[in-house]
């Protein structure tokens, strides 16, 4: 079984001013680099007359993908320090934007490195921690006559999925990795293997 990892328990925000600088913490679960990167798109457009909007991710993936921007503050005064307080928490799977509307005065690169980190520890207390078990998702596509039979045991065994109703039915299913043989075989089972499963 492949060891939980923690993330943020969910969205959370910090605000603060340091010498006429406003700063704005936002972190946020995600699952891929492109929920993330929408994430950040998101914070932008949302505070587009800031001065600067540095984000940073980390994310699961093989290797772990970990990225940040310093948006036009002084090279690594701000993007590296907001990342370093995901990687010293070990937190996987997040994302964060820190928002800075500048006040006036100059903070350094010290200065700057101190603001934007709290940013992200602020937000971070604010989301509170978890762990996750990982995920794994896959596809199952069965007949019309075997989909309430699949949606019953899906629903019974308390898993994410989606499903969509066309020529056949397409459960989308994301399930711990640790229980996604067994859902499959009883799948199989209760469809007398007439479901097929796609893990791609």
């Amino acid at each position: 079984m492949t060891e939980g990892y923690r993330t943020v328990a969910g969205r959370g925000y910090a605000k603060f001013e340091i010498k006429g600088s406003e700063f704005i913490g936002h972190v946020a679960p995600v699952r891929s680099i492109e929920e993330a990167e929408q994430y950040i798109a998101s914070r932008r457009r949302e505070y587009d007359d800031a001065t600067h909007n540095v984000p940073c991710y980390r994310i699961r993936a093989d290797p772990l993908r970990a990225w940040s921007s310093d948006d036009g503050e002084p090279t690594g005064s701000a993007g590296d320090p907001a990342l370093n307080v995901l990687t010293q928490q070990e937190l996987e799977n997040v994302v964060a934007v820190v928002t800075r509307y500048y006040g006036g005065t100059n903070l350094g690169v010290g200065g700057l490195a101190r603001a934007y980190g709290r940013g992200v520890k602020d937000a971070i207390a604010d989301a509170g921690t978890t762990t996750e078990q990982p995920q794994e998702t896959f596809t199952v596509i069965v007949e019309y006559d075997d989909s309430g039979t699949v949606r019953g045991l899906l629903e019974s065994a308390d898993v994410e999925f989606d499903a969509a109703y066309e020529a056949d039915v397409t459960f989308e299913v994301r399930v711990a990795e640790s229980e996604a043989s067994s859902l499959r075989d009883r799948i199989r089972s209760a469809t007398s293997g007439r479901a097929a499963m796609d893990f791609g």
